[in-house]
């Protein structure tokens, strides 16, 4: 059985195996299950998803993101910032370099363990509408920031049971076929926000999730008239900082910054 070499990263509380995929040491047909088995945390290296690094025609790279349960996705902000931090560190690209993702390109910087990565433009924002679930109404806002949002305000984020109505908000019909991540924030001053998090793929809470801390600043924003930047404090205690602007009316270059690490390399038997 063929070794697969590994890195294992984390960056504010979100962990991620990465593979150097650009000599495809993984062929396309063995990518998912590989994900599944690489991320299982009982019987594996564990993680919340797998990073591949692939050649680009368009970018220094291209990332592609497999969730635990072996899906695609199309962006992830914080799994970006591990990615840019291991090419810059292993010499694939300069610190500053262009990524190429299934929601488009991104560019990022890296200075020492701090790595700022320029998110696509948010799109498809719904503001203030109801979902019911279970008979009872809950207000809440959406925005895509590479991959979809859904945003509940509350006023005791501990209490909140993410798991249940996180599931519930992540498979309504509002947002078939394809479903949404949900994040539920609670507003601490005129400049932050804290934020937890129900990942689409992982299905259940996450420590971090980049696009749901921009999806939640920009949405609180709008909401609360915060200005840019804006700090996101996450479930696994570590902050974010999230830039923006706005730009007639539309957000308009989104950055995403936090601390970065590559924790440990390995070997792995493929599937």
């Amino acid at each position: 059985m063929k070794q697969i070499k590994f890195t294992k990263s984390v960056a504010t509380g979100n962990d991620f195996v990465i593979v150097d995929n650009r000599s495809n040491v993984l062929e396309e047909k063995t990518k998912s299950a590989f994900a599944k088995k690489v991320c299982d945390r009982k019987r594996a290296i564990g993680a919340d998803g797998l990073l591949l690094i692939e050649k680009s025609k368009k970018a220094d790279f291209k990332m592609r993101i497999f969730n635990p349960d072996g899906s695609e996705a199309e962006m992830c902000g914080n799994g970006s910032r591990c990615v840019a931090l291991y090419a810059a560190r292993n010499k694939i690209a300069k610190s500053k370099m262009t990524i190429e993702t299934l929601a488009g390109a991104i560019d990022a910087n890296v200075e020492g363990d701090i790595v700022k990565v320029k998110l696509t433009d948010p799109k498809d924002i719904k503001w203030n509408f109801c979902l019911m679930i279970n008979k009872c109404p809950y207000k809440v806002s959406f925005v895509d920031t590479g991959v979809p949002h859904v945003i509940h305000f509350v006023d005791d984020l501990e209490s909140v049971d993410i798991k249940n109505l996180g599931s519930y908000m992540r498979h309504h019909g509002e947002f078939a076929p394809e479903g949404t991540n949900a994040d539920f924030i609670k507003i601490m001053d005129s400049h932050t926000i804290k934020i937890r998090t129900y990942e689409r793929g992982v299905e259940d809470e996450t420590l971090a999730c980049g696009t749901g801390a921009a999806a939640s600043a920009i949405i609180s924003a709008e909401a609360e008239k915060m200005s840019s930047p804006v700090t996101v404090e996450t479930q696994g205690g570590e902050k974010l900082k999230v830039y923006f602007e706005i730009i007639e009316g539309n957000f308009r270059n989104v950055y995403l910054e936090g601390k970065a690490q590559l924790l440990s390399e390995g070997e792995t038997d493929d599937v």
